[in-house]
């Protein structure tokens, strides 16, 4: 392919010499005859650094946001944008050809990716997904390493998606990609906001350009579908001149959720737009339940779906791995996993097990190393103060002390009327909620989730709680029988 074809849709501000493309990258260890290497400055390396050097490799060309003096660079403001429009049309830009829903927020994007998705596929459609759990191609399922692919990849993965017969295409949008303009060029048909709460302050470095960083959504797409019950809905698109809609259960809003009741297996309420109201049920308990939903089908309506056919699909829904998860075991107490792993999202989860829960809530949980550090002490109160008894332990440590990321969890707890059971060890600090749990009690294992290993360090070890817990009930079971 021509570098003129790739360049089409970047702004360039100099000449240079059109040659024949084979590939991409922004990776200087990646770089091979007759490839465009894009300089992107990132946070420990430059890779105008690296520039000429990828001229000796045999790029064809090096993209630059300044000249550093190679012989065939092209000149761009921004590389992070051109390397994204660059792989757009590197797969002849292939989410034109797709109906593109994004899901953008703190909290709840994987479970409404999956609802949204699920439902089109209950109405015929083929969907490709994009997310946290696992992305979809129309074909096969694969592991996900990031929320949203890096550019070239997601372009690729979009390729087949349309190459395999996908219609639509759902995605979570995060924060990082839209910061690092990985779906440049990319134009929503909807988009949708589900909340704004702390987290990834230690990317951003502010609470302010985490919103921002959220908004630029808002800016690629035709259709927005907002919670008005969370204030920072109106940041999503005061800079966006999109057409947009709300959803609440709170506010007054464009699709409402009137009459909610919770029950132990699922969510139920009137879901009212103009002038009509549908019964809605939704097999996954919990509050957020009902935004995650409501969200879902508040984009399905404006997809242009009749209220009636989503009511009808509705009960049809599943829930989404490692989110409110029920573990089957045969024991009379309750076992959840949950990925909440920011201090809303404790809160959340633990408010949605308390109305369901006959006897106490037994929380089991840790913070990741190498992340925002301020979310510890939050986490820690937010636990102790909604539960009855509560496990701290490790999450995925990292490269941290598990000891001193303890320590700061600790910090944020004052009180003594709650018992606290401290351990490193995840696998311990479970199998004492296992021991301690009775009738009617709630056992949750909080900030894993859909997560099937452990870092420890800088190796990551296969660790699926669903194993641990089974694992540790035979355990007990057996140690009861030998008298143990």
């Amino acid at each position: 392919m021509k570098l003129s074809r790739l360049l089409e849709r970047v702004p360039v501000y100099n000449t240079y010499q059109d040659r024949e493309v084979c590939f991409l990258t922004d990776d200087s260890r990646k770089v091979r005859e007759g490839c465009v290497f894009i300089c992107v400055k990132g946070a420990r390396f430059d890779g105008h650094d690296a520039a000429k050097e990828a001229e000796t490799k045999g790029a064809v060309a090096v993209i630059v946001d300044h000249s550093v003096g190679c012989e065939n660079e092209v000149v761009t403001d921004n590389t992070r944008a051109a390397y994204a429009l660059m792989s757009a049309a590197f797969f002849d830009y292939p989410a034109d050809k797709l109906r593109l829903v994004g899901v953008t927020g703190t909290n709840g994007k994987t479970t409404t990716t999956f609802l949204i998705r699920e439902m089109l596929e209950l109405f015929g459609k083929k969907v490709g997904l994009v997310g946290t759990v696992v992305t979809y191609d129309g074909k096969e399922s694969l592991d996900s390493s990031l929320t949203t692919p890096e550019c070239f990849a997601l372009q690729q993965l979009f390729f087949n998606m349309v190459k395999n017969g996908c219609e639509y295409c759902v995605m979570e949008v995060s924060s990082q990609a839209l910061a690092q303009s990985r779906v440049e060029g990319c134009r929503f048909e909807v988009a949708a906001f589900s909340n704004l709460t702390r987290d990834h302050l230690d990317y951003h470095g502010s609470f302010e350009n985490y919103a921002a960083a959220k908004a630029k959504l808002f800016l690629q797409c035709d259709k927005a579908v907002l919670n008005a019950d969370d204030p920072a809905h109106k940041r999503m698109i005061r800079d966006s001149a999109c057409a947009s809609v709300t959803y609440a259960e709170k506010s007054a809003a464009d699709y409402q959720a009137e009459e909610v009741t919770y029950e132990q297996r699922g969510v139920s309420y009137l879901l009212a737009h103009a002038e009509q109201k549908v019964k809605i049920h939704i097999g996954i308990p919990g509050e957020f339940s009902v935004y995650n939903s409501l969200c879902a089908l508040s984009v399905l309506a404006e997809l242009g779906f009749s209220l009636s056919e989503l009511a009808e699909k509705a009960v049809l829904l599943k829930g989404v791995k490692g989110r409110i998860e029920v573990v089957p075991t045969d024991t009379d107490y309750v076992v959840i996993i949950d990925y909440a792993h920011s201090p809303d999202g404790l809160e959340n989860i633990l408010r949605a097990v308390r109305p369901i829960t006959k006897g106490r809530v037994l929380t089991v949980f840790g913070c990741g190393g190498d992340r925002d550090k301020t979310k510890r002490p939050i986490m820690g109160k937010t636990a102790y103060d909604l539960s009855d008894r509560i496990y701290v332990t490790s999450d995925n440590p990292r490269t941290e002390d598990p000891d001193a990321i303890i320590r700061d969890i600790l910090t944020g707890i004052n009180g003594s009327d709650k018992p606290i059971y401290v351990n490193p060890s995840r696998t311990d600090a479970i199998k004492q909620a296992l021991l301690d749990a009775r009738a009617g009690d709630t056992v949750l294992l909080a900030g894993k989730g859909h997560e099937t290993y452990q870092i420890l360090g800088t190796v990551k070890i296969h660790y699926d709680e669903r194993e641990v817990v089974h694992s540790l009930l035979e355990q007990i079971k057996t140690e009861k029988q030998m008298g143990v």
